[in-house]
Parts: C-alpha cells; structure tokens; sequence
C-alpha cells in the first residue's frame, strides 16, 4: 500500500516550517518537518488500515525537499522521516528511500513524504 505525497502538517492542519531549506530554514527544521510528514501517512494509513499492526514493514521512503539550488543535504532531511519510522516499526521500519531536492513544494511546505508498506 502507498499514500500520496504527505505534507508537514501539525495536530491543527498548519504547515510546520513552511519554506526553503538553505534559504529560510536549517537541515534542522527540515528533518522536523520530514517528521509530521511521516506522522501524517502513518495517520493516512492507520485510518485506511484499521491499525498499524496490519503494516509487515516499510519498503520505500520517496523524499522531495523544496532547496535552494546548492543545498545538497536532503538526504539529511528526510532522515527526520527515516527515523520515525525505525522508532515505531524497529527493523520493520528499515526501507530504500530517495531524497530528491525541488525548487517548490504544494503550499509552500519545506517537505512532502510518501510511504510504500507491505502488509500482513
């Protein structure tokens, strides 16, 4: 199962750390905004699901970063994401993941996430 692209959305719908990383935000900032993504497509895939029990393991991570032209840290970034999933799903959580920088996200979010798992 995938989810479409996640934004960095907190518990009230605002994006956390709009903009662009190496021009108003830090590598920082950014792997937290790669973090509410990836809470979002766990809630994304909780509410298709039923449970996250249901999920056997993470497969694929796909990372875009709104950057500057010379930021070469995405990898960075998304790991806010990579991390999140390894602290729920332990081993399970482990996945490839491509870390690709853009010039423009959807409504200005610094990060957009989405999520392949495999199922039980």
């Amino acid at each position: 199962m995938r989810t479409s692209g996640q934004l960095p959305r907190d518990h009230a719908g605002q994006l956390v750390h709009p903009g662009v990383l190496g021009a108003e935000l830090t590598v920082a900032q950014g792997a937290e905004a790669a973090r509410w993504c990836a809470l979002n497509a766990l809630s994304v895939l909780r509410s298709a699901l039923g449970s996250l029990d249901r999920i056997e393991r993470v497969l694929t991570v796909l990372g875009f970063v709104a950057s500057v032209p010379r930021f070469a840290e995405q990898p960075a970034v998304v790991d806010g994401a990579s991390r999140l999933f390894a602290d729920v799903f332990g081993t399970a959580g482990r996945h490839s993941r491509s870390a690709i920088g853009v010039s423009a996200l959807p409504r200005g979010g610094a990060v957009e996430i989405e999520v392949e798992v495999a199922l039980r």
